[in-house]
């Protein structure tokens, strides 16, 4: 097992440094590090270690983090095993990086990325899992061409409509179904990519698929948030900042399944939770000030 994972781990590890580096630049504050490791207990027998990484209060992010961890759990929890019955009682090895970027000013868009291989004790049973998705409080065409535009070239490996399938997969996967609405304006999204997916392949294929869609990131956000982040605003537009952010605390909580993988399996809460933003803003209905641009971005936003 430890074989099959020699190559994502050293790639994950300087995925992480390599995008902290960047971002904690742009906004002008390091990262703040915090180095973890788990030894097992007897409700989880869950071991392994980890790096946090967080940016609080920053000039250009007012949340955002970024973690990297590699674990060994005794037992599948019910997120993974729903799709996979046959892995039911398995042991395993699960090991990524996942990001959440809040910036402060409400005209830049929050961003999210996972990356992610796991893979069974024995090796029997692998796969990649990963993308990117972005969720704007304001629409902006350029931005939105620019983001998919990024994703699209780096996926150019993969076979026709395949670029296609992961971007539709990923508008139906960051959806609240219980608001009919999509988190945000999407990207890409792929989740247990092996030789049996539609788009997978060899082992190699699918850690290249992850490689690319890793390597993209900061092309496809940092221009983004450089452009945006000194866009004046005001203050009822922060309180709709506030507001679209609820839908993310709503989407992570209730359908994100790798919020549930982590939770389920008790992991490291304080790791798992670090996508939630500073302060969200919850109404009873549309808050008020709902203008044009905001009905704009309502109305693209419908699942």
């Amino acid at each position: 097992m430890s074989t099959i994972h020699d190559e994502p781990l050293a790639y994950l590890k300087g995925l992480q440094e390599r995008i902290i580096t960047t971002l904690g630049a742009l906004d002008g504050k390091p990262f703040a590090r915090d180095a973890w490791t788990r030894d097992g207990d007897a409700s989880s027998h869950l071991t392994g270690a980890g790096l946090t990484t967080i940016l609080e209060d920053g000039k250009v992010f007012e949340r955002g983090g970024v973690a990297f961890s590699d674990v060994k759990g005794t037992k599948l929890p019910p997120a993974a095993t729903q799709r996979n019955p046959h892995l039911a009682g398995r042991p395993y090895r699960a090991m990524g990086v996942s990001l959440v970027m809040h910036p402060r000013n409400p005209h830049a868009p929050t961003a999210h990325l996972n990356v992610r291989a796991f893979a069974t004790d024995d090796g029997e049973a692998w796969w990649f899992g990963g993308g990117y998705d972005l969720t704007p409080s304001y629409l902006y065409d350029d931005d939105s061409a620019h983001w998919h535009g990024a994703a699209k070239a780096a996926l150019s490996m993969l076979p026709a409509g395949g670029y296609d399938k992961l971007k539709a997969d990923c508008d139906t996967y960051f959806t609240n179904g219980h608001r009919n609405e999509r988190r945000g304006i999407g990207g890409v999204f792929f989740d247990d990519l092996n030789e049996h997916h539609q788009v997978g392949g060899t082992y190699a294929h699918c850690f290249s698929v992850m490689r690319a869609v890793g390597d993209s990131f900061l092309e496809a956000y940092a221009p983004i948030v450089t452009r945006r982040k000194d866009t004046p605003f005001t203050e009822q537009q922060k309180r709709w900042q506030e507001w679209r952010r609820s839908r993310y605390v709503e989407f992570n909580l209730v359908w994100d399944r790798g919020t549930l993988f982590g939770l389920q399996s008790k992991g490291r809460a304080e790791s798992i939770l670090l996508s939630m933003p500073p302060v969200a803003r919850w109404t009873y209905g549309e808050p008020d000030g709902v203008g044009p641009e905001e009905r704009r971005l309502l109305d693209a936003l419908k699942a």
